[in-house]
């Protein structure tokens, strides 16, 4: 019969700190295998030395390379998968031959090992038994002595191998992160930190648990002395007490998107979070997940003016503020109201910075197909802060030149006949049979997206959470197989 495969997770380097079943399948194993580099010396076995018999086997996995180049035709993705199928096949003559191997793995053998290269080769073949161990992301939160995460929070394991923006929008988008593998790469890790704007909550841990443990404020950190037994921690906010003020403060206008957390970019995520207050209209806010420390200001939705000024007020005392705007801040929302009162003089100090969010043209535009491929024209159909006239000459001009149109703010209860007017207005330029794409609470609970023609766009299914797509004389209708119609604008205008 065929020996039986283990992989034996030894936890973070302290011998202690393996369990008592790793301990007892080393013990009984035939064969005790562990990577190794090309000087010899390996941290696994280190620490399973003192459970090692005379007369084990133990096979010595060195990788062909480390930190250095290859001439391999594969380059080093080649050279370590011929390597791992020469080691896993080292392995399999001894499972043939009867033997039980225990392949020897630092933390856990799954997470970020060697081992389980090995597994992926061996585990449709022999008997296969995992051993976990304690992760250094779990020794590292215990020797930095506070909650890693905690409640509701998301923790973000990251490798620091990735490119930067991606760590730096991970970073940002995330509450509580783990950055493995620094070594080389922490340069590069910092400045993403920094560029997310948590390096000032980053903690360092290098050899959790071994011999040279350190522990310091990242920041503080020399790049030149970096092992790769190191990790980035940014630990568990919940019982981080905010300033009540700084010297400086900043408001900071985000858009949500048209609904909830799926529409939030990692940009905007990482501002709601640094952000010692929010502000906004009430609904929106409600799209927020909410945060030990945080300060919501809700109100109504009719008073963006005043709420612009306390938001402005509160980042003049110091405080972090974070407007809080549907869709995009900058498409008939909050961050003009914002701008408007921040170019006061009072508020010239004040740093005001606004980030995008999906507009709810791009949402309703994504669920119906493409129909503004081509140009196109955003308007907003609410004679609240602009004449009726402004309006209709505004369509028939969008009109005349055949854009596509964008028409926001369609209707409401006190509003209840411009649809109907903006319809006969439009159909002095278009033909009958224009798709109209008729968007409603697009991402949210009560989404309804149809699809219907210029002639037949009933008012009465309009209000104040809808948003219609007006096609041009080269917008399609197509109804694919026996599926949904789907609609999009060619990119190509025909000539003459």
């Amino acid at each position: 019969m065929s020996g039986k495969l283990y992989g034996v997770g030894l936890g973070p380097g302290d011998p202690s700190l393996m369990t008592v079943r790793a301990v007892e399948v080393i013990s009984e194993a035939d064969v005790i295998a562990y990577h190794s580099a090309r000087h010899g010396r390996s941290i696994a076995r280190s620490i399973a030395a003192k459970h090692l018999r005379a007369d084990h086997i133990e096979e010595r996995l060195v990788y062909p390379l480390t930190t250095e180049t290859t001439d391999h035709p594969g380059g080093y993705k080649g050279a370590m998968e011929e390597f791992y199928a020469e080691a896993s096949a080292r392995l399999a003559a001894h499972l043939d031959a009867g033997r039980t191997v225990a392949v020897l793995a630092e933390g856990d053998p799954m997470f970020y090992g060697s081992y389980m290269h090995m597994h992926k080769r061996l585990v449709d073949r022999y008997d296969t038994e995992v051993i976990p161990g304690v992760t250094s992301v779990s020794a590292a939160a215990a020797r930095l002595g506070t909650p890693l995460a905690e409640g509701e929070e998301v923790l973000t394991i990251l490798p620091g191998t990735l490119p930067e923006e991606e760590l730096t929008a991970r970073l940002a988008a995330t509450d509580v992160a783990v950055v493995m593998k620094l070594g080389r790469t922490f340069t590069k890790v910092r400045s993403a930190l920094e560029s997310s704007g948590r390096l000032g909550e980053a903690r360092y841990v290098e050899r959790a648990t071994m011999s040279g443990e350190r522990l310091a404020e990242l920041a503080d950190v020399d790049p030149e002395s970096v092992p790769y037994f190191s990790v980035a921690v940014l630990p568990s906010q919940v019982d981080v007490e905010r300033p009540e003020a700084r010297e400086r403060g900043e408001v900071v206008v985000v858009g949500t998107g048209p609904a909830g957390p799926l529409w939030l970019t990692p940009e905007t995520r990482g501002a709601l979070a640094a952000a010692d207050d929010l502000v906004g209209y009430t609904t929106y806010l409600d799209r927020v997940p909410r945060r030990a420390g945080q300060v919501r200001h809700g109100s109504d939705n009719r008073v963006e003016s005043e709420r612009a000024e306390f938001a402005l007020d509160l980042a003049r005392r110091g405080r972090r503020v974070a407007v809080v705007s549907g869709g995009d801040p900058g498409v008939f929302a909050m961050a003009t109201a914002v701008l408007e009162v921040a170019s006061q003089e009072e508020y010239a100090d004040v740093p005001v910075r606004v980030l995008p969010g999906v507009t709810a043209a791009n949402a309703a535009a994504a669920r119906a197909g493409a129909p503004l491929g081509h140009d196109y024209a955003t308007i907003s159909l609410s004679d609240r802060l602009k004449p009726w006239e402004v309006i209709a000459e505004r369509l028939r001009a969008a009109a005349s030149a055949d854009l596509v149109l964008a028409l926001y703010n369609p209707g409401s209860h006190s509003r209840t006949w411009q649809v109907g007017k903006a319809r006969e207005l439009l159909l002095e330029h278009r033909a009958p049979d224009t798709p109209v794409v008729v968007a409603r609470d697009v991402g949210g609970s009560g989404e309804r997206v149809r699809i219907v023609r210029l002639a037949e766009l009933d008012p009465a299914e309009v209000d104040m959470r809808t948003i219609l797509l007006v096609g041009s004389s080269q917008t399609r209708a197509v109804r694919r197989g026996e599926g949904e119609e789907i609609v999009w604008t060619p990119r190509r205008y025909p000539e003459g």
